[in-house]
Parts: C-alpha cells; sequence; structure tokens
C-alpha cells in the first residue's frame, strides 16, 4: 500500500463528501472495501471514490442500498464501474426515473391546490373528494399518488 493509491478513511471521507460512519456502513453493506494495514486501520484505493460517487449517484435516483449492491455485484471482480458500466446500469433505472420525474412535476403543477390528503380540510377538497373518497382508494395523498377525483369517484 502506497500513500499514492491508498486513502485513509477521513481522506476517502473528506474527498467523497460521506462522513466516516457512512463509509463504514457501506462497507458493511459490500458496497466499498478496504485493505487493513499492521495497525488495523483501513486503507482505500484511490478507486473507491468512484464507487461511492456511484453509489451517491444511485440513492440520488431513488435507489435502496440493496438495488446498489445487486447493480455493483453485476461487475467482474468487484471493481469500480466505468462509464460504460454507468450507462448500461443506468438505461435499466431510466424508467423510475421518469417517474419520479413525473411525480415531481405533478407535485409542482398541484400544489396550489388539494393535495389530495382526503381531510377535507380546503375548501376546494369538497369538489376533489367530496364524502372523502379518496380515502378508498388507500392510504396518503391520493392525487399526489396518481389517482384522480374521477378514481375517487368510481371507488
Amino acid at each position: 500500500m502506497t500513500p499514492e493509491t491508498h486513502l485513509t478513511i477521513g481522506e476517502l471521507a473528506e474527498r467523497s463528501g460521506v462522513a466516516a460512519s457512512g463509509l463504514r456502513y457501506y462497507e458493511s453493506l459490500g458496497l466499498i472495501t478496504s485493505e487493513r494495514t499492521a495497525g488495523n486501520q483501513r486503507r482505500y484505493l484511490r478507486s473507491t471514490l468512484r464507487r461511492v460517487a456511484f453509489v451517491r449517484t444511485a440513492s440520488r435516483i431513488g435507489l435502496t442500498l440493496d438495488e446498489i449492491r445487486e447493480a455493483l455485484a453485476t461487475l467482474p471482480d468487484g471493481r469500480t464501474p466505468t462509464k460504460k458500466d454507468w450507462s448500461r446500469l443506468s438505461r435499466a433505472w431510466r424508467p423510475r426515473l421518469d417517474a419520479r420525474i413525473a411525480e415531481l412535476e405533478r407535485l409542482r403543477d398541484e400544489l396550489d391546490s388539494c393535495i389530495g390528503c382526503g381531510c377535507l380540510s380546503l375548501q376546494r377538497c369538497g369538489l376533489y373528494n367530496p364524502g372523502d373518497r379518496a380515502s378508498r382508494l388507500g392510504p396518503g395523498p391520493r392525487f399526489l399518488e396518481g389517482d384522480t377525483p374521477a378514481d375517487a369517484a368510481q371507488a
């Protein structure tokens, strides 16, 4: 191990923007690996920075850490993802990202109207959700989750 090719956990934390505790957690899940010095201190290959960036980006897309681990497991010998790997993996995530974008756009566009919670606390809710019909569609803000007042009327 040489200082040029390896980073301490503090150096990796500073450079990656992930707290040392987060890096230890990632390691416990098998998302990243370290080598140990004679004094049992962690040392990470510099390429681990790319793996951590991959984990952070995939998390921001909405993938769970289990899904990220599965994606990383498809790489030979646990290597760091390349641009080609990222392209291949991200294509599979595009529908999920598109769905999140659509959900955020719906939230943005409907933020000033009924929030679809079924509380009937806003005057307009009586129009969108009379008798709290939306509650029959399930819990949560039904209209923001994609249901419509027409769905509630039919429920």
